[in-house]
């Protein structure tokens, strides 16, 4: 027979077993788990593509007759499709995160921009990997191709000045959503503002200012991961209390 008070906590909904998280304390884990991962895998890429062709993008291509730079850059190639599912990840979980509190003009560009900059990313990088590929043993004559000349023009522009572009559009909206639901300090959409306007503005002057995008998103997703720490310990305090008040 169950006594007074085992009825009472089964009249109030209330039981001994532990009760788990509600889904809104997981969800900043899975955000920023995957805005970590993307962030590393992004620029891992970048840093290899940039260490292995050269800083002019009007150069001949001379570092195409060298084998070792041609697998350099495949294997950075062979990361983007990951740090694509990655970022896409990311931009579904803080969708989520921010549900119904959203504006409808900002979740929209978020949302656009977001998935404009993995559409662009993968077209530039399956592109990429096509022009490296084709160069083979025939580099020192595929270089002098149109095929070339055209495929490289256009690597430069779809990497530089589009998908960046998105990803400085992207950043400037998850900034403003942020701030307007008040899931970030003022600092950190202060950040995202400034990356934005950067990442719009200077990219034709040098191009490894491309990092600060994953960095941006690293910085976020290291602050949402130690948000959402503190507010599953606070919950899980709060549980305690309740069950011992029982």
């Amino acid at each position: 027979m169950p006594t007074e008070s085992e009825s009472a906590r089964a009249r109030s909904g209330q039981t001994d077993e532990p009760q788990p998280l509600s889904r809104a304390s997981r969800t900043p884990r899975s955000a920023a788990v995957a805005g970590i991962v993307f962030s590393v895998l992004f620029t891992l890429a970048l840093v290899l593509v940039h260490s292995a062709t050269p800083k002019d993008p009007n150069d001949a291509g001379v570092w195409l007759t060298d084998k070792s730079r041609r697998d350099l850059v495949l294997v950075a190639l062979g990361l983007v499709p990951f740090a694509g599912i990655a970022f896409l990840w990311f931009v579904g979980v803080v969708r989520d995160r921010i549900g119904e509190a959203e504006d409808r003009f900002f979740a929209t560009v978020f949302l656009g921009s977001g998935l404009l900059f993995v559409a662009l990313l993968f077209v530039t990088a399956a592109l990429a990997a096509g022009l490296v590929t084709s160069a083979g043993d025939n580099a020192s004559l595929f270089r002098s191709s149109d095929a070339w000349q055209v495929g490289r023009g256009a690597t430069y522009q779809l990497m530089t000045i589009y998908a960046m572009r998105m990803a400085a559009v992207f950043t400037i909206a998850t900034s403003t959503i942020l701030h307007r639901v008040g899931l970030a300090p003022r600092w950190l959409v202060v950040t995202g503002y400034a990356t934005g306007a950067v990442l719009l503005v200077t990219l034709a002057f040098t191009t490894w200012v491309e990092l600060l995008f994953p960095l941006w998103v690293f910085v976020l997703s290291m602050y949402v991961l130690i948000a959402g720490s503190r507010s599953r310990t606070a919950e899980r305090g709060a549980v305690r209390e309740s069950l011992g008040a029982s």
